[in-house]
């Protein structure tokens, strides 16, 4: 389970859907496997926007990882600036139009796209219930009683 998409996910209880507690879940016992993918600055501009921040960093402070900067970056934060602007022919896939990755937008993409949670749990704030995880996928089915 890539980390990105616990920044999308809360505890599925109906008593928990009102409080703030239930986002986002905390790892437990987590297991992280680091998944390489190349790097897509793209992809990481355009989701920055929907991701929700102090969310992200919790999630990095709970399983040890590189601390995130105390706000969300502005995309054009993302790169250091081209020395060779105004070159046709190079896409933002390979480099960005704005120039070469930063620490930051590298950091980023490490984060949420190549590190997975391979084996763990996922714990409510609220409520505690724990979310198995097994080979990286998340079981968020709930008991009968406590549906």
């Amino acid at each position: 389970m890539k980390l990105l998409t616990l920044n999308f996910l809360t505890c599925a209880r109906k008593a928990c859907k009102a409080t703030n507690a239930a986002f986002p879940l905390h790892p437990k016992d987590a297991e992280l496997e680091i998944v390489e993918v190349e790097l897509s600055p793209l992809f990481v501009r355009n989701i920055l926007p929907r991701v929700e921040w102090e969310a992200l960093r919790t999630l990095c402070q709970d399983l040890g990882l590189p601390q995130l900067p105390a706000t969300a970056p502005e995309p054009g934060e993302l790169f250091t600036p081209n020395p060779s602007d105004g070159v046709e022919g190079e896409g933002i896939e390979e480099v960005g139009e704005e120039g070469e990755p930063t620490q930051t937008l590298k950091d980023l993409h490490h984060v949420l796209l190549e590190t997975t949670i391979r084996e763990g749990k996922l714990v409510c704030g609220s409520c505690g219930h724990e979310y198995a995880v097994k080979e990286g996928i998340a079981n968020f089915l709930l008991p009968s009683h406590l549906v």
